[in-house]
């Protein structure tokens, strides 16, 4: 009974599972493999079993965290890239493969073989037919619904059809400077009404109606009332609209009105002479509100530079302010004008050349007056070093200003060129004439005197390392 137990137990167990010795014998026929023993064959039985229980195992997994319950080919695509297997390309379940029985075969022990039919395609027929083009993918494309109230007359956006209503019936909100005169229905900026936006639908831009709210038109009326007439009583009301403007938000709907009142104001301070006290305290507050518009970091300015410049300009070149307030007004404007290049210059880059352009000619035209010229000066050097030396030294513009200041004469032009130079190089403070130096420099006197004109370089000759810097524009040597 143990010789029959033993023998019992040494026979090999019969390999049962879905995939039988036969079908890979079948297999290994078609690769031309003939001499395949069924120890072998049932190896390799097992090891399809077990490939085909981890791919399914995988595919479950994908199918899962997808929250679905039907299994997909895609998820065994999926399962077959996780386990470093190339996936079944164009297998799909919307279009199961045919599959057709073979004739039997004479003399074979296998049974029943299917195979799959291979569609026989008509070349002539697909060549006949129309081809079909394919449609464009998707694209995103960025355009604006809206500018400052104006909507772009552009296909992506609805065109804007004015209501057939009475536009008197709107609400006119009164100026609250000027009694008897109404506020537009759009900012001052040269933009049509909504009737004559109906009559010109042609253009390009349609015109979208702006009713300013009482809180705004109240807010407006005190804000003026504050800083204008400016008086030293009211001194803590100018400081507090000031730090409004520079730090409140919501006041996008009341910009334009705010610069066309700072404009009408410099306008009218400059139109009078500006030579009383009061006109001088005007343009330093106006000037304050531009400088606080600018700090403001919730408003939109852009669209309003080309009108906050020409106030700017205008005082920082007039040939007539109040005597008293001259000097800190044109330094005022240039430090504000220097604020808004170094803002928006890399938005506008030909701003700054327009800007310095605008500057020499009121310095080195021979029209302009002394007071002109030294606003001109006081422009350059709140725009910088560079600017100064193109104006002054390239320009020529020192050498203009020399030819019309007196011998020895002091203040005015000549200061503000010598601070203007100062900015180049600051003089040393143990300076060395050109005259005692170690070397021979008359050639450097010689071409100070070309560049800058005898009256300056008679100034800066005195130091010889601020005379070889303004020349040779190294602000080490």
């Amino acid at each position: 009974m143990n010789k029959q137990g033993q023998k019992a137990r040494a026979a090999p167990s019969p390999v049962t599972g879905v995939f039988k010795p036969d079908t890979i014998r079948d297999v290994a026929d078609s690769l031309n493999v003939t001499s395949l023993s069924d120890t072998v064959a049932s190896a390799l039985a097992s090891d399809v079993e077990y490939r085909i229980h981890q791919v399914v195992e995988e595919a479950a997994r994908f199918m899962r965290h997808a929250r679905r319950t039907t299994m997909t080919t895609s998820d065994i695509d999926q399962a077959l890239r996780v386990l470093n297997i190339e996936p079944l390309y164009g297998h799909s379940s919307h279009n199961p493969p045919t599959f057709r029985r073979a004739p039997p075969i004479p003399q074979s022990t296998s049974g029943a073989i299917y195979f799959v039919e291979d569609e026989e395609i008509d070349f002539d027929r697909v060549l006949r037919e129309e081809k079909i083009t394919l449609p464009n993918g998707p694209r995103w494309a960025a355009h604006w619904l809206a500018v400052e109230g104006v909507q772009p007359l552009i296909p992506e956006n609805p065109p804007a059809i004015p209501k057939d209503s009475d536009p008197d019936a709107l609400a006119k909100p009164s100026s609250p400077s000027r009694p008897g005169q109404m506020f537009p229905l759009t900012p001052p900026s040269d933009r049509p009404s909504p009737v004559q936006a109906a009559k010109k639908q042609q253009q390009q831009q349609q015109t979208v109606k702006q009713v300013l709210s009482r809180e705004l038109q109240l807010y407006y009326t005190r804000l003026t009332s504050a800083l204008l007439p400016p008086s030293a009583s009211d001194y803590a009301k100018r400081t507090a609209a000031l730090a409004s403007l520079r730090n409140d938000a919501g006041l996008q709907a009341l910009l334009p009105y705010l610069v066309r009142w700072v404009g009408e104001g410099v306008v009218g301070a400059l139109k009078s002479g500006a030579q009383s006290e009061n006109d001088g305290r005007v343009l330093e507050v106006l000037l304050d509100v531009i400088g606080a518009l600018l700090d403001n970091p919730t408003l939109f300015v852009e669209p309003y530079l080309h009108q906050l410049l020409p106030p700017i300009l205008s005082t920082l070149l007039h040939s007539s302010l109040p005597p008293s307030h001259a000097v800190h007004l044109r330094t005022s404007a240039a430090q504000i004008l220097s604020h808004l290049l170094t803002q928006y210059s890399t938005t506008y880059p030909s701003l700054p050349p327009r800007i310095m352009k605008t500057l020499l000619l009121a310095l080195i035209s021979p029209e302009k007056s002394r007071s002109t010229r030294e606003g001109a000066i006081r422009g350059l050097i709140g725009i910088g070093k560079e600017a100064v030396r193109k104006g002054l030294v390239e320009g020529g513009g020192a050498k203009v200003v020399g030819s019309e200041c007196m011998p020895g004469e002091e203040g005015g032009l000549a200061e503000a060129v010598t601070d203007a130079l100062k900015v180049l190089h600051p003089p040393s403070a143990q300076p060395v004439p050109l005259d005692d130096a170690n070397e021979p420099d008359a050639a450097t006197i010689q071409q100070l005197k070309d560049t800058v004109g005898d009256f300056f370089a008679e100034r800066l000759w005195g130091d010889a390392v601020w005379a070889r810097a303004v020349l040779t524009g190294d602000s080490k040597s």
